[in-house]
């Protein structure tokens, strides 16, 4: 048990977002790999920081289960929603089950998903703002969990200022209009 305690991380002293696996040999954490060890005010802070904002669990599930893009390329059908964010199977993603990461995936190795998003199926779990009392919705799944974890049904709360090594966040930005340009001949003088 004591290693499950130091790997999952609140009490081990050490870990942090610097230092996901609690190295103490001064090389830092591999800049691909995703964010953890935030608990979600440091996540929504970040998001803020960066000027966009964690998303809804219904926002997160649409993105990562129905396929919205207008010409999605094959296998993919526009307004399908999938059983798994991966399309039609787990493969692809990075569980506990059998496949290429031992731990967390580094940014954007694991299959291309669902409206061509990468590391929704699993990786990581990610913070939503659902919130039931003071417990937050982490979606998604994680290398630390089998496949059945990531499936869009799932419910999971964690407590608002739980942080762990497979835990992280992914930041959604509000869609801006494109920009209406004025040809020079027509400006105002």
């Amino acid at each position: 048990m004591a290693s499950s305690t130091a790997q999952v991380g609140n009490a081990a002293p050490g870990w942090s977002w610097r230092d996901p696996d609690g190295r103490s040999d001064g090389v830092p954490a591999r800049m691909d790999l995703p964010a953890v060890h935030l608990d979600f005010a440091e996540a929504q802070a970040y998001c803020h920081w960066a000027a966009g904002r964690l998303p809804t669990g219904a926002e997160w599930q649409k993105a990562g289960f129905t396929e919205l893009r207008d010409a999605p390329p094959a296998p993919w059908v526009k307004g399908r929603t999938y059983p798994w964010s991966t399309g039609d199977s787990k493969q692809g993603a990075n569980t506990s089950d059998p496949d290429p990461w031992p731990r967390a995936a580094p940014a954007g190795a694991t299959r291309q998903g669902v409206n061509g998003l990468y590391d929704m199926g699993a990786n990581v779990w990610e913070w939503t703002t659902d919130a039931r009392g003071n417990e937050r919705r982490t979606v998604g799944g994680s290398w630390w969990y089998g496949a059945f974890q990531m499936k869009a049904d799932v419910q999971a709360y964690k407590p608002a200022d739980f942080y762990a090594v497979y835990i992280g966040f992914r930041c959604v930005y509000e869609r801006q209009p494109p920009s209406v340009l004025t040809p020079a001949s027509k400006a105002a003088p």
